[in-house]
């Protein structure tokens, strides 16, 4: 079960790129839940969004 700190910032990851101000944790249990995933581009790492991510923001009715 997630925290709402952590759909909160799954969230605000689906609608913007920057996620400095989001609290590591937060971003690790994500990964844990393989709903993020980081990745390499090549000016910077980033933070993508997975399918099960996508599915659980559409089940919340924040369709991606």
């Amino acid at each position: 079960m997630l925290s709402p700190h952590e759909i909160a910032a799954l969230l605000i990851l689906s609608n913007s790129e920057r996620h400095g101000e989001l609290d590591p944790a937060d971003i690790g249990a994500l990964v844990e839940r393989q709903l993020v995933r980081f990745a390499q581009t090549a000016e910077r790492n980033a933070i993508q969004i997975t399918m099960a991510g996508e599915r659980l923001l559409r089940s919340i009715g924040r369709g991606y």
